[in-house]
């Protein structure tokens, strides 16, 4: 569904929450009347929710709000970075990739990057203890997914010996860039790709005067990977909260606010019972594409 040019999309099978397809791309200034609109056009959820952007980190409407927290390095110099937002271990790794031979380039969005971000998504059907959702996408597929945003998109690709290992690919919004895809070969992992792309995505925020890099969400609630918390943590990505309002669009949703049953049912599980149960999933996982 679209409403006032912006997508929306519903989530749930129980508990049905709307959002914007986007929501890191778009602000909504008038949220009273979008939500009017919502309603309007017949939208079949109980919940809409919705975030503000960087730099508004201050709550503007009175609407139910929790807090959401993003990954972000605030940009200020390449210098800056590198010697007091990074960790020694971080800042190692990237001299590390480039000692052994990687190098990173800005390449072109055509079927040559196409087909070398195909050969990453196919080398495993696991990716961080989960089915790799892109492990049978076909070509077409491929090119589809990653030709979002062209016209204000780059795609950074860390090389070995002429081969595609890693890529980024970064988009400018507004105030910020923000990565929409970075993953790397398993197989070179000791290599440091991803600590240089990053190195390189800072670098080009230094050059387009750009505040923030923003990498998703700093922690995925009690299943988020803390694998991936630290390497971001390591690299300078800092949690920054920021405003998610949940409004009611029914009577249904009302009672869900109230009685908090908005979250995903295992965020009401102990955190410890919830690793366990992610390590249990993973050796499953594991067995099964063995």
């Amino acid at each position: 569904m679209v409403v006032n040019d912006k997508e929306i999309k519903v989530s749930g099978k129980i508990i049905k929450i709307a959002e914007l397809k986007e929501e890191w791309d778009v602000d909504i200034e008038d949220p009273e009347t979008f939500i009017r609109d919502l309603k309007r056009n017949g939208i079949k959820a109980d919940i809409f929710t919705f975030m503000q952007r960087l730099p508004e980190s201050k709550p503007r409407f009175n609407y139910y709000m929790e807090w959401d927290s993003i990954a972000a390095i605030p940009i200020t110099t390449y210098d800056y970075w590198i010697k007091k937002q990074v960790v020694q271990n971080s800042r190692k790794k990237i001299g590390l990739a480039q000692r052994k031979g990687v190098t990173v380039r800005p390449m072109d969005f055509n079927d040559e990057l196409v087909k070398g971000i195909l050969d990453i998504y196919h080398e495993t059907p696991l990716l961080q203890g989960k089915p790799n959702r892109q492990y049978r996408t076909d070509f077409e597929t491929a090119k589809r997914l990653n030709s979002t945003f062209l016209d204000r998109a780059q795609f950074i690709g860390a090389f070995y010996e002429g081969e595609l290992i890693a890529y980024i690919k970064l988009v400018r919004a507004g105030k910020f860039m923000r990565t929409m895809g970075i993953l790397a070969k398993t197989a070179h992992r000791e290599k440091g790709a991803m600590n240089l792309l990053v190195a390189k995505a800072v670098e080009i925020c230094v050059e387009k005067k750009m505040p923030y890099l923003i990498y998703a969400k700093f922690k995925y609630g009690k299943t988020g990977s803390l694998t991936l918390m630290e390497f971001k943590r390591n690299l300078g990505f800092e949690s920054i909260i920021l405003p998610r309002y949940y409004v009611p669009l029914n009577i249904i949703g009302k009672v869900i606010l109230k009685l908090k049953l908005h979250r995903e049912m295992v965020e009401y599980l102990p955190e410890k019972m919830v690793r366990k149960l992610l390590e249990m999933r993973t050796r499953w996982y594991e067995k099964k594409y063995s």
